[in-house]
């Protein structure tokens, strides 16, 4: 038998079953986000960050490259054949050390000849010595007869006196007729006798005196003979020393310590003369316990760099390895026209020979120079497809304008706002959705 319940029950219940549907409905509904007044669209909240102006360190970062500290491509001096290659690529080498000999047969010759040489100038030397050892004696002799000469002029001219005396005596008496008149004639033939004499040794002290000259004059005539011979000597000796210096070129030598880098050349190899300037290099040496690392500025830094700035360089094949810490040692202080850059050079020390020349890293030059920049978070700043940043500023009324900026240092947190922005001006934060201009938002309480 079916039982039926009464119609008020039935009306109770179904007004609860109402009520109880309306209460879950009631407490599961999700606030809708505000309508903007003008648009009727819903905004987005967002929060915003404002351009901070602070001074920091200016810093660049650019390519550096490993040099050596010296490198020197060594060349021939002379045209010869090679006899010896001494020193291989990868071997160390010191100032002066012998890197190979050249083989020139025809300058062994010469040597040979300007010897011979020297030998006949050094008795051309010893033949004018003696020539003015004997004439040295004929001037000794020719005065010694001059000497005589005079000494015998001595005696004429006493011999003389006397027999002008005796005649003037005899004269005398003849006039007084105390003798025979013949007698004054014997005394006259006696004093005409001395006065012959006097004349003879008066020519011939004239002949020692031109002896004396013509001696003295073969004496200097020797002299001079030896002081040519000594000069043909000297220039013969220096001739010889010009042929040995140049065959000091013979052994190439090392100009500095360092390392053989390249090698260009075998024995038996015929190299010629650098002086043509068609000869390549034969070794390449560089130093390499101390190396220069080349760092291009561009114009808009080159102009904050000085010496003693802070400077430091990380290797990508020492992914491990601390940074480098140098200090910019020197700068060219112009720019390549071509690239628009200044060459900046630091010395690092290589002792451990862990740099090579040619290796490529990132160097970062801190200036001395502090600028009052405009400054964003990074993560505000976008970037289009083609790397143009922008970001999303905020007017008074929270309405989007996209504007595009010009950035500058970055130190991986925040980015300098060259253009486009001013300070405290407010640009969105860190967002997923894309905004447009005109577009209104909801700012969030930061």
């Amino acid at each position: 038998m079916r039982h039926q319940l009464p119609n008020r029950f039935l009306s109770v219940s179904l007004k609860l079953f109402a009520a109880a549907i309306l209460l879950i409905a009631s407490g599961c509904q999700v606030q809708s986000p505000p309508v903007s007044a003008d648009t009727g669209k819903r905004t987005i909240p967002v929060k915003t960050v404002a351009v901070v102006e602070e001074n920091i360190d200016r810093s660049t970062t650019q390519p550096a490259t490993v040099h050596a500290y010296y490198e020197v491509d060594v060349l021939p001096k002379l045209t010869g054949y090679v006899d010896k290659v001494l020193v291989d690529i990868g071997d160390p080498v010191k100032k002066g050390d012998s890197l190979a000999t050249l083989d020139v047969p025809e300058m062994d010759k010469q040597k040979l000849i300007l010897e011979a040489r020297i030998t006949r100038h050094q008795a051309v030397e010893k033949q004018a010595e003696a020539g003015i050892d004997l004439a040295k004696a004929d001037v000794l002799s020719a005065e010694a007869q001059l000497a005589q000469a005079k000494s015998e002029m001595d005696r004429a001219d006493a011999s003389l006196a006397a027999a002008e005396a005796e005649f003037q005596r005899t004269e005398d008496l003849v006039k007084r007729q105390s003798i025979e008149p013949r007698l004054l004639d014997e005394v006259r033939k006696k004093r005409d006798s001395e006065l012959a004499a006097k004349q003879s040794v008066t020519s011939a002290i004239e002949s020692a005196n031109a002896e004396v000259t013509v001696a003295k004059a073969k004496l200097s005539s020797a002299q001079a003979d030896l002081t040519a011979a000594e000069a043909e000597t000297q220039i013969a000796e220096r001739q010889l020393d010009e042929l040995s210096t140049m065959m000091e070129y013979l052994t190439l030598k090392a100009p500095f310590d360092g390392v053989i880098t390249q090698r260009s050349v075998d024995p038996g190899d015929l190299v010629k003369s650098a002086d043509g300037g068609q000869q390549s290099s034969l070794f390449v040496i560089s130093q390499l316990s101390k190396v220069r690392v080349h760092v291009p500025v561009p114009e808009a830094d080159a102009a904050h760099i000085n010496r003693g700035d802070a400077l430091t360089i990380t290797f990508p094949f020492y992914p491990d390895e601390a940074p480098v810490e140098a200090t910019v040692t020197r700068m060219s202080n112009s720019l390549d026209p071509t690239t628009r850059t200044m060459l900046v050079e630091a010395e690092i020390d290589n002792t451990d020979g862990k740099l090579m020349p040619g290796m490529f890293g990132q160097a970062s030059i801190k200036t001395s120079t502090k600028v009052a920049a405009k400054m964003l978070p990074a993560r505000a700043i976008r970037f289009d497809e083609s790397g143009n940043a922008y970001v999303y500023a905020l007017d008074a009324s929270d309405t989007v304008s996209v504007v595009n900026i010009t950035t500058g240092l970055d130190d991986g947190h925040s980015i300098e706002v060259l253009q486009g922005l001013e300070a405290n001006q407010r640009v969105i934060d860190n967002h997923l959705k894309r905004f447009t201009d005109g577009q209104q938002v909801e700012v969030l309480a930061n």
